[in-house]
């Protein structure tokens, strides 16, 4: 039973990190509101070191349609600018010597339409991830029964028990999926 535990902690952990990274992409999705997540993974050139802009600035939302970058070195202001327009996510920072303002416009129904379908395919990717963690915990408990290290029985509770974890990461990448298709379709 040692055995089938190990392999269900393991498909477990596999599949919350691909609900943890299915997380990170929606909220990289630009919905209309301003959020640090939208820029803080962008990488920098700085001085010849690729840099998360995270670790270069203080990033702020001081209103619902703008972000305020504020470099902690001003000299790196070019750097930035250049890795955010580099990065095409979409929108222009604009620099005033200091800092970094960028103005989140308003969405158009066709962009939004067209987010929603990008934050599909990124869950069904990860669906799909899931699905093969489970088809890998499957083979190895299958294996493990083969091998006589784990009773029928042991397999089979075990197999039923992945089912489940597959289905309760399957229902909660479904629940980020129709919250973040809320927000983008949101005016």
């Amino acid at each position: 039973m040692e055995l089938s535990t190990e392999v269900l902690l393991a498909a477990e952990e596999k599949m919350d990190k691909c609900a943890e990274f299915l997380q990170q992409e929606l909220s990289g999705l630009r919905t209309g509101k301003a959020s640090p997540s939208l820029v803080d993974g962008i990488t920098i050139d700085y001085y010849g070191t690729p840099t998360r802009l995270r670790d270069i600035s203080n990033i702020s939302t001081p209103e619902p349609r703008l972000i305020v970058i504020s470099p902690f070195d001003p000299s790196s202001l070019a750097a930035i600018e250049k890795g955010i327009n580099a990065a095409n996510i979409g929108i222009t920072p604009l620099s005033d010597g200091r800092l970094i303002r960028i103005p989140i416009p308003e969405l158009s129904e066709e962009r939004r339409s067209e987010l929603a379908k990008v934050a599909s395919r990124s869950t069904e990717e990860q669906r799909v991830a899931v699905r093969n963690v489970r088809r890998e915990a499957n083979d190895q408990l299958k294996s493990l029964q083969k091998n006589s290290k784990i009773t029928e029985d042991d397999r089979d509770d075990s197999l039923d028990e992945v089912q489940k974890l597959t289905d309760n990461h399957i229902k909660k990448m479904d629940v980020m999926l129709s919250a973040k298709e809320k927000e983008v379709m949101e005016v």
